[in-house]
């Protein structure tokens, strides 16, 4: 079963994405700030794809991905960043796989995420 990262500071954003990727068939974990989502990745790094917020308490999003980004045990996971802050030509540059404004539109965000966690869905 593939498997989700959702680094999230606004619990009910978490806990939505989390009940939608559980019930499209992914492994869901979770942390609220980047500094508890590079604990538990170090620990556990089997995810295929991390959702990133960017405005997060404690570790935002731009030091959590320059973190993970110079780890090489974490390094090869994809990030989408999931934000509310904008366009990505109004963001300060971070380096990641993909983009999803909030709110996330769920058929996109599986269009997005399929492919980067080498997941095929058949069509109706």
């Amino acid at each position: 079963m593939p498997s989700v990262f959702i680094v999230e500071d606004d619990r009910d954003t978490r806990e939505m994405l989390a009940r939608f990727l559980e019930l499209e068939g992914f492994e869901v974990r979770e942390a609220a700030n980047g500094q508890l989502a590079l604990q538990s990745l170090r620990e556990d790094a089997t995810a295929c794809v991390i959702l990133l917020d960017l405005m997060m308490p404690v570790m935002n999003g731009w030091q959590f991905r320059k973190a993970q980004a110079t780890d090489p045990s974490l390094s090869r996971i994809p990030v989408v960043v999931v934000t509310a802050a904008g366009g990505r030509d109004q963001i300060p540059a971070i380096d990641a796989d993909a983009w999803l404004s909030k709110p996330v539109d769920f058929d996109r965000l599986l269009a997005t995420i399929d492919p980067l966690c080498h997941r095929t869905t058949e069509e109706p």
